[in-house]
Order: structure tokens, then sequence, then C-alpha cells
């Protein structure tokens, strides 16, 4: 699960990013409001990669998906955006669970069967 949705983070720290310099034309947003809150944003996508694994990482990548569709009502493409990667974000971590249970049983598995491959393989020389 780690892998997709550090993947979708990172995806979202480069789509705020364009999302910052895009908010930027805006003649009602100052500069450095905008970088403030984008540079936090980015930031915590970043250090969310982190803290995935521990209690309560999932959580707050679901309270940042938000925050991303939040944001729209300054750059309203961030509404689709948001939606887009809150629908990448719920498809990581399902799917990712299911990944991570796979791993699990196969691992089981193998530790069952003693960690010894079974039949002749590449590794197997065949003494006669």
């Amino acid at each position: 699960m780690r892998m997709l949705c550090s993947s979708t983070l990172l995806g979202e720290f480069f789509v705020i990013g364009f999302a910052g310099l895009v908010a930027m034309k805006d003649p009602g947003l100052s500069v450095g409001t905008v970088w403030t809150v984008s540079g936090i944003a980015m930031v915590l996508c970043l250090l969310l990669c982190g803290v995935l694994t521990r209690p309560g990482g999932v959580q707050l990548g679901w309270a940042l998906q938000l925050a991303l569709i939040a944001s729209g009502f300054f750059v309203p493409t961030m509404f689709f955006m948001g939606a887009v990667f809150t629908a990448l974000w719920w498809a990581s971590v399902h799917y990712g669970r299911k990944i991570d249970e796979a791993k699990a049983r196969f691992a089981a598995l193998h530790a069952e069967q003693g960690g010894q491959s079974q039949g002749s393989g590449p590794g197997d020389l065949g003494t006669a």
C-alpha cells in the first residue's frame, strides 16, 4: 500500500506546485500567501510518504485530499484535480491493502513450505 499511496502523494506534490503558479495570477491573492499555503501542502505530501504505515497516516492522507478539493475555491480547476486525486487515493489505499494481503499470504505459504522450492528450477543442479 505504501508504494501506491506514495506515488499518489508525489503526483499531488507536483499538482499543488502547478496550482500555486496558477493562483499567483489571481490579483486577489498575495504571492506570499499562495506560496506559503502551497509550500506547506507540498511539504505535507512528502512527509505523509514517510508516515503512511503509522497509525493515522492514511487518515491524514484523506484530510489532505479534502484540502485539495477545498482549494478549488481559490483555483477552480482544483475541484476537478482534487476529485481525480481523491479517486486515485482511494484506489491506492484499497488496492494497496489487497496487494499487501496477497504478499502476506504468499510469504506465509512460502514459510510453511520451509522456504525451499518444490521441484527443479534454475537453482537446482540435480545430482545423480
